[in-house]
């Protein structure tokens, strides 16, 4: 496993074969990159459920939730994988997350009773789906283990990705163990051994993007609202009360419609080429090429899938028929609007967030006099 200084690995020379262990369940990635903060002290739970999306009066040790945390306008600022070991309440988060959450958490303790420590120095995670990996990995003795619940609807959630068909994330079944860095030494042992086989980064976005599955640092910017990336569906409760941004959310899911919404594109792999984060959408084809065109969303990840090929998530603007073609615009100028246009990938939606998402509650609406 990497040091926290010197990053984790993208792959380890086979990125496809890697992804398909890992989805098999023979594989462990490398999650020492991320953070952890941990919350402590008699009044921890409902601290925290004061403040995030989701209902955590009654979390049992050893159940694993996710919770966000909004700014007044409902953005999101802060994601959080939940799992509380009966004394500590720990915080799993991406990536230059924990020190920026910590921070905000021990400004809001008060005269509460709870401690808030980073403890991203000392402790690190790696992950597995369920399998020979996981088993082996939680013999070794991990301090705590969370299990990812976006395979079913949480309760008080609600999904907006239709349900005609089987969800994409149906059969998800990621686990991170968290173990204190010395022990990382084990797992490598594991893999040294052959009894599970190492996967890069690469691995588990291309999984994580097939799935549906959002991220803070893959998909989230600063206009994100939960309703736009399904995140309705495991990290917020409906009925759980007040908390900072809970008025935008339950407007949007009762009245509004989210502005933006999360699709999955099938791209054209006649190039080879993937977008980069940030690339730009257009509507229509051809579309990417003409002056003055005007982009209808941006790419926040993009794989090669093992079984799909060349996929992404996107976010697009509502109003962008859920049948119409699409271009990207690839390669690393993809991201700004001012530069020459680089060579087009054709794009095809797949839905996960409908247009019609949103108003769940039909207002009757008053006569004009």
């Amino acid at each position: 496993m990497a040091d926290p200084e010197a990053g984790v690995a993208s792959h380890y020379g086979e990125p496809l074969s890697e992804q398909r262990a890992l989805e098999a369940g023979a594989a462990v990635v490398d999650l020492s990159h991320h953070g952890i903060v941990v919350v402590s002290g008699p009044d921890r739970l409902s601290w925290l459920h004061s403040m995030t999306s989701q209902h955590l009066l009654a979390l049992r040790p050893g159940e694993s939730t996710e919770t966000l945390l909004l700014d007044a306008n409902g953005r999101i600022e802060h994601a959080a994988r939940v799992v509380d070991d009966g004394e500590r309440t720990w915080l799993l988060v991406d990536a230059g997350s924990a020190e920026p959450l910590a921070a905000f958490l021990t400004r809001m303790r008060f005269a509460l009773r709870v401690e808030v420590e980073d403890r991203s120095g000392t402790h690190a995670a790696v992950l597995a789906f369920d399998g020979p990996a996981p088993d082996a990995v939680r013999a070794l003795g991990p301090a705590v283990e969370w299990r990812d619940p976006w395979a079913e609807v949480a309760r008080g959630g609600v999904q907006y990705a239709r349900t005609e068909t089987e969800h994409a994330g149906a059969q998800w079944s990621a686990v991170q163990f968290v173990f204190a860095r010395e022990r990382l030494d084990d797992v490598v042992g594991l893999v040294r051994s052959g009894a599970v086989r190492a996967a890069g980064l690469l691995a588990l976005d291309a999984l994580e993007v097939r799935a549906w599955r959002p991220s803070q640092a893959g998909d989230v910017d600063e206009r994100s609202i939960p309703h736009e990336l399904d995140w309705m569906r495991t990290a917020v409760h409906l009925t759980k009360g007040c908390y900072r941004g809970q008025e935008t959310v339950a407007k949007v899911h009762n009245l509004g419609h989210p502005p933006r919404r999360l699709a999955l594109l099938h791209l054209d792999g006649t190039g080879g080429e993937l977008p980069v984060a940030g690339a730009l959408v257009f509507a229509g084809a051809g579309s990417a090429t003409k002056p003055g065109a005007r982009p209808v969303g941006r790419i926040t990840r993009a794989a090669l899938h093992h079984e799909w090929g060349g996929i992404a998530l996107a976010l697009l603007k509502r109003s962008v028929p859920e049948d119409a073609p699409l271009e990207v615009r690839g390669g690393a100028e993809g991201n700004d609007p001012q530069a020459e246009p680089g060579e087009p990938i054709a794009a095809v939606q797949e839905v996960i967030v409908p247009a019609t998402a949103g108003a769940a509650r039909a207002v009757p609406r008053l006569k004009r006099i």
